[in-house]
């Protein structure tokens, strides 16, 4: 049996490198267990094999499927995609089969994770805190899936010429008007209030920004 641990929920890359290496070593995906970092024991010993030489190839609407599928909050995603990847080497036609239950479930995962994107663009609406120099514009929202960091810099392109926060219980984005950074999420039981929100925001982000070096950047 191989472990693998990601080191992430949304971490793709190191998805891919896994499933190419056990996919050139024959290893079937019944041997295989995933897992992220700090939500599974670590292994004593890396249970990754080394790829031999050589390679395959998936078309480029998988990736694109798997890159957005990987978002998605059921935790047999990485399962999955692997089955996938292990099937498509011999039925390169797979994602075609609407009545197979693999394509059809990763598509909808897929489609999950858009809608939630959209969703999080057009429903966020920000609130400003301080006024002039000092100001700063707060937003919450609550994500059905892991897509705040993908989903930021939509964001960063439209609010440009202005510092802003978005807090969720995943993981906040923040946009100082030159990088689009990441901090830990806010455990929270519900949505907090603006007076919550803003409380929150002094607490434990207020310190990180400095206004000062705000500079506004093209839209």
């Amino acid at each position: 049996m191989h472990a693998i641990i990601l080191a992430r929920e949304t971490d793709f890359d190191g998805w891919r490198k896994a499933a190419r290496a056990l996919a050139l070593n024959d290893v079937k995906p019944s041997d295989v267990t995933w897992a992220v970092r700090g939500n599974a024991p670590e292994p004593a010993e890396p249970l990754l094999p080394e790829p031999p030489r050589g390679t395959f190839n998936v078309s480029a609407k998988f990736v694109e499927l798997a890159k957005a599928a990987i978002l998605h909050r059921n935790g047999e995603r990485f399962a999955l995609l692997y089955r996938l990847l292990w099937r498509l080497r011999g039925d390169h036609d797979l994602l075609t089969r609407a009545r197979d239950p693999d394509p059809a479930r990763l598509i909808a995962m897929a489609n999950a994770v858009h809608r939630d994107r959209q969703r999080m663009q057009t429903s966020i609406r920000f609130r400003e805190i301080g006024r002039e120099q000092k100001s700063h514009y707060l937003a919450w929202f609550a994500p059905a899936h892991h897509i705040v960091e993908t989903t930021a810099p939509f964001f960063a392109s439209r609010f440009a010429d202005m510092p802003w926060s978005i807090l969720t219980p995943d993981a906040c984005a923040h946009w100082d008007g030159h990088a689009v950074s990441m901090t830990s999420g806010i455990i929270t039981p519900e949505a907090p209030t603006d007076v919550r929100l803003e409380e929150i925001w002094r607490r434990h982000y207020a310190g990180v920004f400095n206004p000062a070096r705000l500079k506004a950047m093209p839209k």
